[in-house]
């Protein structure tokens, strides 16, 4: 098993959202002891944002780009590769202003590429990142669970479905801005999101 941890917080390893995915993490090496990790840091590596010279590049047949335009096109396929090599995705996503941080955005703007990850037929598109599955841990200062404001679940189911990941399990840590006991109960009910997942 190959295992891609994605940890999009701007506050590395002290995260809340860090500190779930790792969880997680340690949950699939306790069941596969032999699977490999690899853990890309957003925060560290913000990828490329998708402007017009990016867009420029990747509509550029590849034959006819400058060395520039090669070179930009080559960030994202390197992200593109990591994601196909992977059998789980592990996503450490904080809640930041009701949305997901914006290097994650770039991240799946640079992952997203027709004819690699989708493609559209004459049924609508096509996910082509199939037989993945994601775990997604959560962190948020207030309590967004299954409410109107949560605006990260159903943009992640969307768009990880869209790419052909439809095998999706969140992990919730909230309510961690709210005192320490809020904080406490955050993590107990992350800790039971993990036990129903996994044990």
């Amino acid at each position: 098993m190959n295992i891609l941890q994605i940890n999009a917080s701007i506050r590395a390893t002290d995260a809340n959202s860090t500190r779930v995915a790792n969880s997680i993490v340690a949950r699939l090496q306790a069941k596969h002891p032999a699977a490999r990790l690899t853990v890309r840091d957003l925060g560290a590596t913000p990828p490329a944002i998708l402007d017009g010279t990016a867009l420029a590049a990747l509509f550029t047949p590849a034959e006819q780009r400058s060395p520039e335009q090669a070179a930009r096109v080559a960030l994202d396929d390197a992200l593109i590769a990591e994601l196909q090599a992977a059998d789980v995705l592990v996503l450490a996503v904080p809640m930041y202003n009701f949305g997901i941080p914006a290097q994650l955005k770039n991240w799946f703007d640079a992952i997203a590429r027709n004819g690699v990850t989708f493609r559209y037929t004459a049924n609508g598109p096509e996910g082509l990142l199939k037989g993945k599955r994601a775990y997604i841990g959560l962190a948020r200062g207030g309590r967004y669970r299954d409410t109107p404001l949560d605006s990260q679940v159903p943009y992640l189911k969307t768009i990880l479905g869209f790419v052909g990941i439809s095998e999706i399990d969140f992990v919730h840590a909230e309510g961690l801005n709210m005192g320490p006991e809020a904080t406490a109960q955050g993590f107990a009910e992350a800790e039971a999101d993990l036990a129903r997942l996994f044990d």
